[in-house]
């Protein structure tokens, strides 16, 4: 499993973004490798396909994205000596998670727009 990062770049207004999207690997039954893609908790079609473009948040138009950047989440139990912490009390381990906002595909700072320095993603407004 990894966590990916697309950047896209419009190339009808040449604004650029960025997305986040877990990625699984596995094989099947008869040896194949495949990928399985997941945005905000959501299946989603491969950012790096025409079926998987992101629409363009100015102008709307669909563009496939390039590989930014990757970080391999390892796949739990690990070595013997790999730091963890066994859970007594499954039922009240660390409640909060429960009600934890989820992080957004798009809650990271955005890449620079021709010269403009990088942006932050846009708090929603309350309505």
């Amino acid at each position: 499993m990894a966590l990916e990062r697309a950047e896209f770049t419009c190339g009808r207004c040449w604004h650029q973004w960025s997305i986040d999207y877990d990625v699984q690997q596995y094989r099947d039954e008869e040896g194949g490798t495949w990928e399985y893609f997941s945005r905000d908790g959501l299946p989603v079609p491969s950012p790096y396909t025409p079926a998987g473009a992101s629409p363009c948040p100015a102008c709307g138009r669909h563009w496939v994205g390039r590989l930014l950047a990757r970080r391999v989440i390892p796949a739990a139990p690990g070595a013997a000596d790999t730091p963890r912490e066994r859970v007594a009390d499954t039922a009240g381990h660390r409640p909060e998670r429960q009600g934890a906002p989820l992080l957004g595909a798009t809650e990271h700072i955005q890449p620079e727009q021709l010269g403009m320095p990088a942006q932050r993603p846009s708090a929603p407004t309350p309505g």
